[in-house]
């Protein structure tokens, strides 16, 4: 036997709906509205916050002019993915900002000679750092985290929504089965 499916029957009109089923239809239409909303929000405010992370970390990086100390190894070649990385550690020599000369490795590209100037960046203490990212890859970053977030958000709230109408659900049975205890007698008399 082929089952049906009516869409909207909680909705409708129907001796046969209870009250257990608008409730239902009701928690359904706030869970998806909330899921969405809330979701899209949550996202939005996390893809912001860390958008400002982002601008804040690129502010405080400084470029600096370093000389090179010694000799940058040549570019190494993963074994697995037969890739040639064109960037290796080094060491370097650089005058920070109070006229402290300080020295520590840094990434430079390979095959550089000691004596060389190269930029290498520091935070605001001083300490070497990597370069700060791109403006895409912060655009990308702040969107796939708040894409996640948003996401995680609304099956959350989704998840929430679905224990309730399994709660619904639970005591509509628990109900119909006081019911047909008393109905079900007057029933089975009739048709013996």
């Amino acid at each position: 036997m082929e089952r049906t499916k009516v869409r909207g029957w909680r909705w409708r009109s129907n001796p046969l709906r209870r009250h257990s089923d608008v409730v239902e239809a009701w928690v359904l239409l706030v869970t998806w509205t909330a899921a969405a909303v809330g979701g899209a929000f949550a996202g939005s405010l996390t893809a912001g916050a860390v958008e400002d992370a982002v601008q804040r970390d690129r502010a405080e990086r400084k470029p600096v002019s370093a000389l090179m100390v010694s000799h940058a190894a040549s570019g190494t070649r993963d074994v697995a993915t037969g890739m040639t990385y064109d960037r290796v550690r080094a060491k370097v020599r650089w005058t920070d900002t109070d006229g402290t000369v300080r020295t520590g490795e840094t990434s430079v590209k390979a095959d550089i000679v000691a004596g060389t100037t190269v930029t290498a960046w520091t935070d605001g203490r001083g300490h070497l750092v990597s370069g700060p990212i791109s403006s895409a890859e912060a655009a990308v970053r702040a969107g796939l985290t708040g894409a996640g977030i948003g996401f995680v958000g609304g099956l959350l709230v989704l998840a929430g929504g679905r224990m309730m109408c399994l709660r619904i659900e639970r005591r509509a049975t628990e109900q119909w089965a006081v019911e047909w205890d008393q109905v079900g007698p007057q029933w089975v008399r009739k048709t013996s």
